[in-house]
């Protein structure tokens, strides 16, 4: 018969051979406990974190996460199933991790939450040994030593145990009523196979016993998985008594044939089938497809023996090739996870240089997010590394992505806060250049305003929401007054040309004087002409300094012709000059150097009498010393005489400044 043709051929030794499920339950044979084990990685948690995670090929989005409101309560009413919501867990303090475990192992099926069930697990740990970490440095910090350190009780985390244990129950309930439910099935089907072999005692019609045998195969499809141990021995025991029900009754040839002829056709479908995913270029796909094909291929059934051999053959050579093309992929494919090993590593390095970089302004930590979060971007590009590398260089990229946005918000908090204490210090300069606005004291309020605007360009930005309205107040305040001023000094031009032309007419006038006889007479004209000279307001600036020195020229050639001592002559010059100082900028400069080089020369002038006096003293016992002795009384002399000069400047400056 077919069915021991087939293993006497070998067919069944070639698809021992294929590495893949033995039958169409092989999908759904899958171990239950890797479907509910797999490990669920992290999800990332702002703009900032990497994507590509190491068990899985989605993508997740480097977006900074946004507070995600989770109470865990469901809003459903009772007759509705709630959905399942996606949440950014990485957001959620541990009671709220708590609070959405326990929502979701009460209301949801555990295929649907095993992975979150994980992250969250994994989360909460990561707080909670956050948590601790804090606790036992500030305990080394009393004084404490760390070996004494214990970890308070903490009531979330068993909570947390408990609903996990909880969830681990419910998954090993759940995979122990599968697997039960597996025996069940595997009896049901050995019950069936009884059947097919007890059909070949049965007396009824040969139509009646057909009939039957038909609805046997029907319910041995129909019934569900088998443990995955027992599918290739119950597949042969059955496909066996099929072979040994054909034979027993005889079934007439016609409908042997075409039965036969079905499953030729059916079995070379496959063959085409199998020979068109030699040319697909997605090798992995193309072999799983092969595993169902081979899967069909038992179900079919015996083909005519005369191009079973050649059918099979057609079949295996399909198979043969697509399975070295399976293997060389994973050949090459171990060499591109190197590679991508390689580049990742690259991508860390690169990574921590970045974290290494010194930043001291937003602009600088935008472009540095700009460099890392192309580094993310090219991540993903990036396949997966080899299985005992993957997790690591992952946890490496993202623990340096992690550091920098750590780093990064630590920053911009500061700088939030230094930009208010900006916007205290600016609202200040705000409310100062508001009070003197108004101000017509134009020199003295115009220096410090030139004062206040430069304080203000030192201060520091501010909040930018608030920049343009702190801005414009000042603006607003700066120009008020200097339109005033220009206001006032646009009137004050005019007048200032006729005071030019005054002064001018003063300064022709001494040009044309000429000193009298009489010294005091001339001294009191001169006198005149510096009061009147004084007593004419202000010129254009530009002329101011020219005007001052003409004037101070003339009149002094008058005092130097003064027929008087050059005490008095000095005194004059010296009040000449402090009425050009008084009429210049920065008058006080000017008078307290003035003053303080005078005091200066008179302090000296003191102690050189002193010392001339001393030797004097000394001069004084020896005989040939006269000369040296006069010497001195005449340099004696003259000091005094330049002390009083200098003494009678210093109150002429007490007298102007008061």
């Amino acid at each position: 018969m077919e069915a021991n043709d087939l293993n006497k051929s070998g067919e069944e030794k070639e698809l021992n051979s294929l590495n893949t499920p033995e039958n169409t339950e092989s999908e759904n044979n899958n171990s239950v406990e890797n479907q509910l084990e797999t490990t669920s990685d992290l999800t990332t948690e702002q703009k900032e974190t990497i994507a590509d995670t190491p068990e899985s090929s989605s993508e997740e989005s480097t977006a900074t996460a946004e507070e995600t409101s989770t109470d865990g309560e469901s809003t459903d009413t009772e007759d509705e199933k709630p959905v399942l919501d996606k949440v950014d867990l990485t957001a959620l303090s541990r009671e709220e991790l708590v609070k959405r475990l326990k929502y979701i192992t009460k209301n949801f099926e555990l295929h649907e939450i095993k992975d979150e069930v994980d992250e969250i697990k994994s989360i909460f740990y990561k707080l909670y040994n956050e948590e601790v970490e804090v606790l036992k440095k500030n305990f080394v910090e009393s004084g404490e030593l760390e070996e004494n350190f214990a970890a308070p009780i903490d009531a979330l985390e068993l909570e947390i145990k408990d609903l996990i244990h909880e969830f681990k129950q419910r998954k090993f309930e759940l995979i122990k009523k599968i697997e039960e439910e597996k025996e069940k099935n595997l009896s049901a089907k050995n019950e069936v196979i009884e059947a097919i072999k007890n059909l070949v005692n049965r007396q009824e019609s040969l139509n009646e016993t057909f009939n039957e045998f038909r609805s046997l195969q029907q319910r041995f499809h129909e019934i569900g998985p088998i443990p995955q141990n027992k599918v290739r021995d119950t597949w042969d025991t059955y496909n066996l008594h099929i072979e040994n029900f054909y034979n027993y009754v005889k079934i007439n040839k016609e409908l042997r044939d075409l039965d036969l002829k079905k499953n030729l056709e059916l079995k070379t479908d496959l063959c085409e089938k199998a020979e068109k995913l030699i040319d697909d270029p997605l090798v992995v796909n193309s072999f799983k497809t092969l595993q169902k094909y081979h899967d069909r291929w038992r179900e079919i059934g015996p083909v005519p023996k005369e191009v079973k051999d050649e059918l099979w053959e057609r079949f295996k050579a399909a198979t043969t090739v697509i399975n070295q093309k399976h293997q060389a992929y994973f050949e090459g494919l171990k060499d591109q996870l190197k590679e991508n090993l390689k580049l990742k590593t690259d991508l860390c390095e690169k990574a921590e240089a970045i974290l290494k970089e010194e930043a001291h302004s937003p602009k600088e930590w935008e472009e540095k997010s700009k460099k890392l979060i192309n580094l993310q971007q090219t991540w993903k590009t990036i396949g997966f590394a080899p299985k005992k590398d993957n997790n690591t260089i992952y946890e490496r990229f993202r623990s340096a992505c992690d550091k920098f946005f750590e780093e990064k918000r630590t920053f911009f908090k500061d700088y939030k806060n230094e930009q208010q204490h900006h916007l205290v210090e600016k609202t200040k300069l705000c409310e100062k250049a508001e009070a003197m606005k108004d101000s017509t004291d134009w020199k003295k309020t115009t220096d410090e305003f030139i004062k206040i605007q430069k304080q203000w360009k030192e201060i520091g930005p501010v909040p930018r929401r608030q920049s343009d309205a702190i801005w414009h107040r000042f603006r607003k305040a700066c120009d008020a007054f200097f339109d005033n001023k220009s206001k006032f000094f646009n009137k004050v031009d005019e007048s200032q040309d006729d005071n030019l032309k005054a002064k001018e007419a003063i300064i022709d006038e001494l040009k044309n004087f000429k000193n009298s006889s009489d010294n005091e007479e001339t001294f009191k004209l001169l006198q005149d002409y510096q009061r009147k000279f004084s007593e004419i307001g202000h010129v254009p600036f530009k002329d101011k300094d020219r005007i001052n020195q003409d004037f101070r020229n003339e009149i002094n050639k008058h005092f130097d012709n003064l027929n008087m001592d050059e005490y008095h002559k000095n005194v004059q010059k010296f009040r000449n000059r402090l009425e050009n100082m008084k009429n210049s900028d920065h008058q006080d400069d000017k008078l307290n150097q003035e003053r303080h080089k005078l005091l200066n020369r008179l302090k000296q002038l003191e102690n050189d009498i002193t010392v001339w006096e001393n030797n004097i003293g000394f001069f004084a016992k020896s005989k040939s010393s006269a000369s040296l002795i006069k010497d001195f009384e005449h340099k004696i002399e003259n000091g005094k005489r330049n002390i009083k000069l200098l003494q009678e400047k210093i109150d002429m400056l007490d007298h102007m400044e008061e």
